[in-house]
C-alpha cells in the first residue's frame, strides 16, 4: 500500500515543480525580450569615398566625306545575230531603147535674160548717190494751193508722199503715206507733178530709187 501512495505523492510534487519552472522560464524570456527591445544599436555611417578622376577629353574633328556619284555603266551593245542570207538578188537589166544622135542639134533650154534688164527694173532703197530735187523743197511748196476746206477748218501739218525717182529723174507711183485731210493730201500730189529730180546713182549708173518727201501746210505762211 505504501508504494503506490509514494508514487502518487511524487507525481504531484513533480507537477508542482513543472508549473513553477515553466513560470520562471516564461518570466525570464519576457525580461530578455524587453531588455533587447530597449537597447538601441548605434552605428556610424561609413565614410563617403570621393574619387578624384580627371580625364582629358579630346574632341576629334570629323571630316565629312563627299560622296561621289559614279555614272552608270554604258549599256552593253546588242549581240549581233547572224541572219541566213538565203535571198538571192537578181540582176536587173535596164533596157535602154534611146538612140543618141551626136551629130544632130541638141535641145537646150533658152538662155537667161540679160542682167541689165532686171537691174533697170530694180528699185533701190539706199544708193551710193541719192536723188536730188531740182530747186529744192521750195520748188514744190510754191506750187501748193491751200484747199479752202482746210483753210476754213484751220487744218495744218505735214503730208508725207512716197514715190519712185526713176533712172531718168521722173516721179512714178506717188502715194500719200501720212495725210492730214481737208484736201491737203490731194493738193500735195498735184504739186509733185511739176517736180524734177536728178536720178540716184549706184556703181556709176542711174537707178530707180524709193523716195519720201514731206510737204508742209501752214496758214501762217499764206
Amino acid at each position: 500500500m505504501r508504494e503506490p501512495v509514494k508514487r502518487m505523492k511524487r507525481l504531484k510534487d513533480h507537477r508542482k515543480n513543472y508549473s513553477l519552472h515553466f513560470q520562471i522560464g516564461l518570466i525570464a524570456s519576457l525580461s530578455i525580450f524587453l531588455v533587447a527591445f530597449n537597447v538601441t544599436i548605434t552605428s556610424e555611417p561609413p565614410e563617403a569615398i570621393v574619387l578624384d578622376i580627371q580625364e582629358e577629353v579630346v574632341m576629334e574633328e570629323v571630316v565629312q566625306t563627299k560622296q561621289v556619284e559614279t555614272p552608270p555603266p554604258p549599256p552593253r551593245p546588242p549581240v549581233p545575230v547572224e541572219v541566213p542570207n538565203d535571198e538571192v538578188i537578181e540582176d536587173e537589166i535596164v533596157a535602154l531603147d534611146l538612140e543618141f544622135d551626136l551629130d544632130g542639134p541638141m535641145d537646150l533650154p533658152p538662155p537667161p535674160p540679160p542682167a541689165g534688164d532686171d537691174e533697170e527694173d530694180e528699185i533701190f532703197i539706199v544708193v551710193e548717190q541719192p536723188p536730188v530735187l531740182i530747186g529744192g523743197i521750195a520748188s514744190v511748196q510754191k506750187r501748193i494751193k491751200y484747199p479752202e476746206l482746210a483753210r476754213n477748218a484751220g487744218i495744218e501739218g505735214r503730208v508725207v508722199v512716197q514715190f519712185v525717182v526713176t533712172s531718168t529723174g521722173e516721179i512714178a507711183n506717188p502715194r500719200v503715206v501720212r495725210g492730214i485731210g481737208g484736201g491737203c493730201d490731194e493738193a500735195a500730189l498735184e504739186a509733185l507733178k511739176y517736180a524734177k529730180f536728178q536720178p540716184g546713182y549706184q556703181r556709176g549708173r542711174p537707178v530707180n530709187v524709193s523716195y519720201s518727201l514731206p510737204i508742209t501746210f501752214s496758214l501762217n505762211t499764206r
